[in-house]
């Protein structure tokens, strides 16, 4: 089976995902519907889909057969990943997200044009973090639903608590950077991030839940889950990539990781290795909203110079190489299904968007 193939489950997974909101929809109080139509319209809008298609994966690598019966699992993942979108751009005061508004900005106009009582701003929080944990329960309600044996879903489900433990981890370290002068913030800091919130729950994680309700046992998962982990983190250190605007022209994306002051391996990197007028380049845009375009070229040219860029793609580069290297000597996972991480892991570190 290829990629291509599982994507093909695609129409199938947004049926799922429809279902689910209809099912809660009908069972909810009639005042409680609007917002499970928030959650629906925002899930729904879009997005790529790929930790689903993982978890898919996860469960061909483990029967060699269709992943059809992992469909529920595929759409809990989708759930979890809108509660997580949710909440995070409360935290990073987000404007957009999918080619729509954020949830908290949508819910603060939909307040406003209500003319209702009280502050818009604070109406948008308050509800956008409680419909991103109503997300929560579909997660839960689809793992307990997936046709498996009571084994395989109790390993699933304690997969799904320790990803939601660790990714809170992640995201906890994540904020908690955001606050450190960019020189207090080493190079394994970022990567523990990464390790805990990127690569948990954006590959192992979702591979390791197909592959548990497949029916592989947890102790034969070691390799999947080092493989997992080197690609997870070289996908979010390309996701820093592109979200300090390089290959811009082909990702679409504009440099806000710099305004939004990430303290990133290229910003770490380049804080080390500059000198002081460097770090000043840097300065005038970290964290800094209303920073001009071109101080945002100038602090791009920093990581540049510095090397910064280029020590992130060999690092990228080894983290590949080494996922790929386990993959070929493991006696764990599937010969079959080798070809298929082979075309994840080019996906994961080699995209632009």
């Amino acid at each position: 089976m290829r990629l291509e193939d599982l994507f093909g489950y695609l129409p199938r997974l947004e049926a799922e995902l429809r279902a689910s909101y209809a099912t809660a929809r009908r069972a909810a109080p009639p005042t409680v519907r609007p917002f499970l139509d928030v959650n629906q319209e925002f899930t729904l809008r879009g997005g790529k889909r790929f930790r689903a298609v993982l978890v898919l994966a996860g469960y061909h690598l483990a029967t060699g057969r269709a992943p059809a019966p992992a469909i529920g699992a595929a759409a809990a993942l989708e759930h979890f990943q809108s509660w997580m979108l949710i909440h995070d751009d409360i935290i990073d005061h987000a404007e957009e997200r999918r080619g729509g508004p954020a949830v908290h900005r949508s819910l603060a106009a939909t307040h406003r044009a209500d003319a209702a009582l009280g502050s818009s701003d604070d109406y948008g929080v308050g509800v956008g973090i409680t419909v991103g944990d109503l997300e929560e329960p579909f997660t839960v309600e689809a793992l307990l639903g997936a046709p498996a044996p009571s084994a395989a879903r109790l390993a699933a489900l304690a997969e799904y608590v320790l990803m939601t433990r660790l990714t809170a981890y992640g995201q906890l370290l994540d904020i908690r950077n955001g606050t450190l002068d960019p020189g207090a913030v080493t190079e394994s800091d970022v990567l523990r991030v990464h390790e805990l919130k990127s690569a948990v729950y954006t590959v192992s994680a979702p591979l390791k839940i197909g592959a548990l309700l497949g029916g592989q046992r947890p102790a034969t998962l070691g390799d999947l889950e080092a493989v997992a982990r080197d690609l997870g983190i070289a996908f979010q250190l390309r996701d820093d990539v592109l979200g300090a605007g390089f290959d811009a022209d082909e990702s679409g994306k504009s440099p806000n990781d710099l305004p939004e002051g990430k303290r990133t391996l290229l910003v770490v990197r380049a804080w080390s290795e500059g000198n002081a007028d460097d770090r000043a380049r840097l300065a005038r845009v970290l964290g800094r909203a209303d920073a001009s375009p071109a101080e945002v070229e100038d602090a791009r040219e920093v990581l540049r110079r510095t090397g910064s860029l280029a020590y992130s793609e060999r690092r990228i580069e080894a983290l590949t190489r080494r996922a790929l290297a386990r993959l070929d000597r493991s006696r764990s996972i599937r010969a079959s299904g080798k070809p298929l991480l082979r075309e994840i892991a080019d996906r994961l570190v080699r995209r632009r968007s």
